[in-house]
């Protein structure tokens, strides 16, 4: 059997975060009634002319810069002309020849922990289309043209993937950077970031690359992974029954899970691209460059290498906590309020993200504040409570008990009586209890080989921790229990 490669490069479409249109005032905002924000402009009504968002510019450039890319000087916008009812100008104002952002390179983590540099060819300014809806028109098709004139950033890739897991970690990655950035929220479910992906099949050793499918506008990572497993499937079996890959634009079906041709795919010459002739080039002179450089946060390779250089987090931990902005600030306020980034890490990784996935709940909607999280970890880590109580205050949190107070985990453990016994006197007396109340089990603990007595002696743990009511402190009734038993 021939041994295939598969050659992937996404297009990435990024919503940039203004609050109005790349050319025009109209709002940006979500969610509004269909055709409510589409001016003149946006429609290209005769006698309009379009005025640069210098914020959208500025939200390019820093991209940009985080990925350490080529900032040109002189940037160009050019007409790409198609016909399509969504598009009432009857034309695009995208960049093709000279766009904002030159050459770059992003770093993907995969999952065995090793990295890899995935380059960017280049990213653009454009803007756009309206939506076309058919699901209320009963055989017609009705036309939205808000986001008609919306600012997008178009991040270009390197056909550098090779696999369906890389081009997944490829656009968390991106993901990443912009909303780190500020420059998008990177909603995908309301369209704020999608992408097309290229895809190819090749004999492995070949150098030249397969004739590529592009499958348009897929909207989530998991999507992504699943449309180039079909795509791939589809390729190869399509070549080894003998026939060939057509050049075309396909779109990805999840509920089918496969993708279908929509039309053959079309060339640069075919839109006819010609520069605007209604907006100047844009020229950036190095100190406006430098000082959108000045403005950029720390980006999450930054941040990962600091949280394993300077707090000793693992390699794996360091990647899930810098994934995103939002996670790795909630995670610096819990490690500043305990003091303890291992454990911090812990719990954030542990108990709060398994019960954000049990709501499907962003960390931003977490219930328990980071500060709250913290005083809970401190509250472990002075031995305050033992971590069966720490899971039940962590359980109040989340219900709201507490107050909503920063301290809320001391206010809890109070109320509910969950202080931890350290007294060893009175850790003492329980053991003596539970040993003068199971002569059988420490018989036969005492009749066993030295071996077999650890097993053993989780019977009596429980009873002592059943006593205490989960209060006393499980490494000093382990001492103490394993001292009194092995007595003769």
């Amino acid at each position: 059997m021939m041994q295939w490669e598969t050659v992937i490069g996404l297009e990435v479409h990024v919503q940039l975060a203004t609050k109005s249109k790349i050319f025009s005032g109209a709002s940006t905002a979500f969610g509004a009634e269909p055709n409510s924000q589409a001016c003149a402009v946006d429609l290209g009504l005769p006698g309009v002319l379009p005025v640069l968002n210098e914020q959208a510019v500025a939200m390019a450039v820093k991209f940009g810069l985080g990925i350490n890319a080529e900032i040109p000087e002189v940037s160009v916008f050019d007409r790409k002309n198609y016909f399509y009812p969504d598009l009432p100008k009857g034309y695009q104002t995208s960049q093709m020849y000279h766009p904002i952002v030159g050459a770059g390179e992003v770093e993907i983590s995969l999952d065995d922990g090793a990295t890899k540099r995935i380059r960017v060819h280049h990213a653009h300014l454009e803007e756009d289309a309206g939506k076309s809806l058919h699901e209320d028109f009963h055989g017609m098709t009705g036309i939205d043209l808000n986001r008609a004139g919306t600012p997008l950033l178009e991040i270009v890739s390197e056909p550098d993937m090779r696999s369906a897991k890389e081009a997944a970690a490829y656009l968390k990655a991106i993901h990443a950077i912009v909303t780190y950035l500020g420059i998008s929220d990177g909603n995908m479910a309301e369209g704020s970031m999608r992408c097309d992906v290229n895809v190819s099949v090749r004999p492995k050793g070949q150098e030249a690359f397969g004739t590529r499918a592009e499958v348009k506008n897929v909207n989530s990572f998991r999507f992504v992974e699943r449309a180039i497993a079909f795509e791939v499937e589809r390729q190869i079996e399509l070549l080894e029954d003998g026939g060939t890959v057509v050049q075309e634009t396909r779109l990805y079906d999840p509920e089918a899970d496969e993708t279908r041709s929509m039309r053959t795919k079309e060339e640069a010459n075919d839109y006819r691209y010609f520069p605007c002739p209604d907006l100047l080039p844009v020229v950036l002179d190095r100190a406006y460059v430098d000082h959108l450089r000045s403005t950029l946060p720390e980006l999450p390779a930054e941040k990962r290498a600091r949280f394993e250089s300077q707090l000793g987090l693992s390699a794996y931990d360091a990647s899930v906590l810098a994934s995103s902005r939002a996670m790795a600030e909630y995670f610096e306020v819990v490690k500043d309020a305990c003091g303890d980034a291992k454990h911090a890490a812990n719990w954030v990784m542990g108990e709060l993200s398994g019960a954000l996935n049990r709501e499907n709940l962003a960390i931003e909607q977490s219930p328990v504040a980071a500060e709250q999280l913290g005083g809970l970890v401190a509250r472990v880590l002075d031995d305050t409570i033992n971590g069966k109580a720490a899971k039940q205050v962590f359980q109040a949190l989340w219900n709201g008990e507490g107050g909503g107070k920063a301290n809320a985990a001391d206010a809890i453990i109070e109320a509910k009586g969950l202080k931890q016994v350290t007294d060893s006197g009175a850790i003492e007396a329980m053991i003596d209890q539970v040993i003068a109340d199971s002569p059988v089990q420490v018989a036969q603990y005492r009749d066993a080989e030295p071996d077999k007595r650890g097993k053993m002696i989780g019977y009596f743990v429980g009873q002592v921790m059943k006593a205490s009511r989960g209060t006393a402190n499980p490494q000093q009734v382990n001492a103490l229990l394993k001292e009194k038993l092995d007595q003769a």
